[in-house]
């Protein structure tokens, strides 16, 4: 009876857990950053942080399932097996059955989770045809992205991007009425086309920095003298945070990163604006493409909406 009574606990804890898990409304998380008392990960857009996340959950239901089940295990054990209830213990030394179990069920544990591991694994590394390659430098502390030129003719552009001071973020939350998140913010976003592969090659001018989106799924350190590489494909449209995710000294941070995923069209945009040398058009354009993103058709619109 005691058995069964934990077991039947276990159990019900188990699919409270799971039913937290899948009842998640990705709806109410907070696009492209993390918000105040949100619990769990940033919101997915692409398939490597999908993945990422359910085999993150994958690995906590088990750890949740072990952790129960011993503590289970330990209080029936201290319940049965209680001196008042066993005068003279048992002298048992050991169980065939039990000790080929205790073997062979985690060897089928790791399998379970090597299996979904390896194959996380592969989709990280292997690298679809770039539709558009971009060259991140760490720095301390800022990032320069550089947009490699595509063909001999074609310019290559830099978009070097700095963290907006507190008073910058409350400057610009007043002028536009649209969030602007502590931080995070920069003054001069990246721009990459949606449903498009984007390869990141990533390095940097002095010590090891770390270029990291988590709803992208992507992180990889920026080692100076060496070229590492991560891939995306964002599949929404909106604005995109990250920081750097590797102690690299006094402002470390202080060194965010915001992607801005737009239709091909205004990407095309964009790109011929900085490859004309026109950085106030292709500021004009960024500033035009987050007002639709947070659903608005002009600054007026935006600070009434507030």
């Amino acid at each position: 009876m005691t058995t069964r009574f934990w077991t039947l606990g276990a159990l019900a804890i188990l699919a409270a857990i799971a039913g937290a898990f899948g009842a998640a409304d990705p709806a109410l998380a907070v696009q492209g950053y993390s918000e105040p008392g949100q619990i769990g990960l940033q919101r997915p857009v692409t398939e490597v942080a999908r993945d990422i996340h359910s085999f993150y959950d994958l690995v906590n239901i088990i750890i949740i399932a072990i952790t129960l089940f011993v503590l289970g295990l330990m209080l029936y054990v201290m319940v049965r097996f209680r001196e008042s209830k066993n005068p003279v213990p048992s002298k048992t030394t050991h169980n065939t059955l039990l000790e080929v179990a205790w073997t062979v069920v985690p060897i089928l544990i790791l399998v379970a989770i090597a299996i979904p591991s390896f194959k996380l694994l592969m989709l990280q590394y292997t690298y679809p045809k770039a539709d558009v390659t971009i060259k991140a430098i760490g720095n301390a502390w800022f990032w320069e992205h550089e947009y490699p030129g595509t063909t001999p003719e074609d310019k290559t552009f830099t978009v070097t991007s700095n963290m907006l001071s507190d008073e910058e973020v409350a400057e610009k939350a007043k002028a536009t009425g649209l969030p602007v998140p502590r931080l995070l913010s920069v003054d001069n976003e990246i721009v990459v086309p949606v449903n498009k592969v984007v390869h990141m090659l990533v390095t940097s001018n002095d010590v090891i920095h770390n270029w990291t989106i988590p709803s992208f799924g992507s992180k990889i350190d920026a080692v100076p003298g060496r070229l590492t590489s991560t891939w995306f494909r964002a599949e929404e449209q909106g604005i995109f945070y990250g920081q750097c995710s590797e102690l690299c000294g006094m402002n470390h941070a202080f060194m965010p990163i915001a992607v801005r995923v737009v239709s091909q069209d205004v990407y095309d945009q964009w790109t011929g604006a900085l490859k004309a040398g026109d950085r106030k058009k292709a500021k004009e354009i960024t500033d035009r493409v987050a007002l639709e993103h947070a659903g608005v058709k002009s600054v007026a619109d935006a600070s009434d909406k507030n």
